[in-house]
């Protein structure tokens, strides 16, 4: 596995929230758009599109409205406007499917199962009305590397956005306290996330996808989003209680942070707000050393 994985890279790509109504659950996509070093793609890509080097997300459809259960479905479709049904593992999936609403809130990171026609599906519950952005993180086996196609949706009702968090270097997650050193930069630099539980450092964390922990970074104002790897290998690296990454943001900004970690057989995700200010060298605040490791 790679040791650094920037904007776009394998298992995450930038995201945008925009609400336009289409078929059940308002489903819509976005038009173009491409900033962000991509992480060893040869073109950039910001997730912000339905359709890219040829492939397609479309046929979504969800619940329409908020607590009615239902199921979240789409298609890939490729250059040759068929299903695409072969792809590529990475991190343990062959495709993750990463949800948020447009304040930050409702973020998930879950796995659907295909079916034999290339539909993709799971089962799905809103959880409060919004407009959210769903998109699929994926590598089709016959090339292209890694892809990240993404659409709206909107579900029915009265939505209250919700206030971004202050900035924090702790959060508090079931039972578990995580502390974060570091910094985000436009640079690149290191970020290391401590994990304790009632006092005592955590050092058994379990594998999750392939790794011992996975960050996830939304820009607040919207939604760009990055999915880093920890630095480190499985069986090679110490199991915790510190998980190191490197990450570099496209922009100074507040970004909201998820860091998904297992432990005791359940996923647990701290989460963070931090401030990015524009930087020419990379970040090594909080007195830390870089982390070394070739894992994403």
């Amino acid at each position: 596995m790679h040791a650094r994985l920037r904007f776009a890279a394998v298992g995450g790509g930038l995201i945008a929230l925009f609400g336009v109504a289409l078929g059940i659950g308002a489903l819509a996509g976005d038009p173009t758009g491409s900033t962000l070093d991509p992480g060893g793609h040869t073109e950039r890509d910001t997730g912000l599109s339905d359709s890219r080097s040829g492939y397609t997300l479309t046929d979504l459809s969800a619940p329409a409205d908020p607590n009615r259960s239902g199921a979240l479905r789409f298609r890939i479709t490729g250059p040759d406007g068929a299903p695409v049904t072969q792809f590529t593992t990475q991190h343990d999936k062959k495709l993750h499917l990463i949800v948020a609403r447009s304040d930050t809130t409702g973020y998930r990171h879950v796995h659907p199962t295909m079916d034999d026609t290339g539909i993709w599906s799971i089962d799905w519950n809103w959880t409060a009305p919004g407009t959210y952005r769903v998109f699929a993180d994926f590598v089709p086996e016959q090339g292209h590397g890694n892809l990240v196609l993404s659409r709206t949706v909107a579900v029915a009702g009265p939505a209250e956005s919700q206030p971004l968090p202050p900035e924090s270097r702790m959060a508090a997650v079931d039972g578990y306290q995580v502390h974060m050193a570091g910094d985000l930069s436009t640079a690149g630099g290191e970020l290391r996330f401590t994990i304790t539980r009632d006092g005592a450092p955590v050092t058994d964390l379990e594998p999750y996808l392939g790794a011992y922990a996975h960050l996830v970074v939304l820009r607040a104002n919207d939604l760009a989003y990055l999915h880093v790897h920890p630095q480190g290998e499985i069986g090679r690296t110490p199991a915790g209680p510190e998980v190191g990454f490197h990450a570099q943001t496209p922009s100074a900004g507040t970004f909201r942070l998820y860091l998904d970690f297992s432990h005791g057989g359940v996923v647990h995700t701290a989460e963070f707000t931090a401030r990015v200010e524009s930087s020419t060298a990379p970040s090594t605040s909080d007195g830390g050393h870089h982390s070394g490791g070739g894992h994403p």
